[in-house]
């Protein structure tokens, strides 16, 4: 679905609380009923509660099931990332929003500002859009695990991608810096590059052959296996470096060289799985064919091989597979995230996709257009011709809009508009003692 941030402004605090409420309700009921939408929002007023679940039902940001056996609502996944912006801004990580830079098989990719302006990403996971009708053709896959929801695996697959960034990038690795994770949404920097795949020739494509082939190795050496390691989830940026002088060149000219860069991380795995060698083997694969169907390159040694990974010395290296699991994303949350991916036939961008035909059947769930294939220019490196006039870094800024929630007279100042804060429900000096024991153990 597309992310529409219009909404926002007119949200009022009751408002929030009667979202928040819905989602609360949400982890033990798929249609959470209108009353226990009250007790948790804990408002003076039931009768308001209603008011305010229309305005949330007209914004699609909760919606009724068709057929239905009581009444109740569901929290759509414009509910999910309203609350995930929410968080942001609340965070001071989010200060505005820009125009979509692209689109995955189940994300969506978002361009964003700190409130210093700093230029970010935002990648929201939507984990069963394309793979909707192949879930509802087997519904006890969610029937009998209320942990199957689509809305809990799109949070899995954030709480993972965020943690292996950060532990990553902390042993030195090429990736974005993570900045925040909250629910299904990942905010991380915005990298200055192009992805592999629009590259279509290069002056010494061994260069950058051997460096991806090193990156696999050194994964794999620190006990981990990208899974999905193609031209598709590699950025390349291009860096000017200078040689030292010599007496035959005193002054010498910078070369440009590329330098890459490794995104999307929810199918990473240990190279303790079952399945290692075969996902090892595949990204080594993936490269080895775009390289020659690309560039027309082969190279002359026939590895690397998963034995070749396991044999080298890990005597300095830590296993970073066992210390992402410390952090707080569990095994048990591996298995579930796996277990859904496998379900539904989501394999990466190297795989397939079980089922990708969409159909409008859900309110939540909107036709999905993949527009991953828009090239941008690429300065010193041959393209095809593109098919959309892509953005530079330079004028992303200047079309962002900042998450504007109530003052529709903020002075503008460079493009943006200040957001002021969300006002804080009123207290409550007064309440029945039913009540309050109604809503005890529910906190907003």
């Amino acid at each position: 679905m597309k992310l529409n941030t219009k909404a926002l402004r007119h949200l009022s605090s009751e408002d929030w609380r009667v979202l928040t409420a819905t989602e609360m309700g949400s982890r033990n009921h798929e249609l959470v009923p209108t009353p226990l939408i009250i007790q948790i929002a804990g408002l003076r007023s039931g009768s308001s509660v209603h008011k305010n679940i229309s305005t949330l039902a007209k914004a699609n940001l909760i919606s009724k099931m068709k057929e239905a056996r009581y009444d109740g609502y569901r929290l759509t996944y414009g509910g999910l990332d309203y609350l995930a912006l929410n968080a942001h801004r609340k965070a001071s990580t989010v200060y505005s929003l820009g125009n979509q830079i692209g689109v995955g098989k189940e994300s969506d990719i978002y361009v964003c500002a700190s409130p210093s302006g700093r230029q970010l990403v935002l990648k929201i996971h939507r984990l069963g859009r394309i793979s909707f009708r192949t879930v509802k053709a087997n519904r006890d896959y969610l029937r009998h695990r209320s942990s199957g929801s689509w809305m809990y695996m799109s949070r899995l697959a954030a709480q993972k991608e965020y943690a292996f960034m950060q532990i990553l990038r902390e042993n030195g690795f090429p990736v974005p810096e993570p900045v925040g994770w909250n629910r299904h949404t990942v905010v991380m920097d915005l990298i200055d590059g192009f992805p592999l795949r629009q590259i279509r020739s290069m002056p010494e494509p061994e260069k950058l052959y051997g460096q991806l082939m090193e990156m696999i190795l050194r994964l794999a050496r620190y006990g981990l296996i990208h899974g999905d390691f193609n031209e598709f989830n590699i950025l390349i940026e291009e860096k000017e470096k200078t040689s030292a002088p010599t007496e035959a060149n005193p002054d010498p000219e910078p070369q440009i060289e590329l330098v890459p860069t490794l995104i999307d991380f929810p199918q990473m795995l240990s190279t303790s799985h079952k399945d290692a060698e075969f996902y090892f083997n595949r990204d080594v694969d993936c490269i080895k064919r775009f390289f020659q169907r690309m560039f027309s390159f082969s190279s002359d040694e026939p590895g690397p091989s998963f034995a070749d990974a396991m044999a080298q010395d890990k005597s300095d290296a830590k296993r970073l597979d066992v210390e992402v699991q410390a952090t707080g994303f569990s095994k048990k949350m591996a298995g579930e995230l796996e277990g859904y991916m496998r379900f539904v036939g989501v394999d990466g961008d190297a795989g397939g996709v079980a089922d990708v035909e969409d159909e409008d059947d859900d309110e939540d769930i909107d036709e999905y257009t993949a527009n991953s294939d828009d090239d941008a220019q690429v300065p010193n490196v041959e393209q095809s011709e593109p098919t959309n006039t892509g953005h530079t870094r330079s004028d992303l800024a200047s079309e962002m809009t900042v998450l504007d929630i109530q003052d529709d007279t903020a002075s503008i100042s460079d493009f943006t508009i200040p957001m002021p804060e969300i006002p804080t429900a009123p207290s409550r000096t007064r309440k029945p003692k039913t009540s309050a024991k109604a809503s005890s153990g529910f906190a907003i």
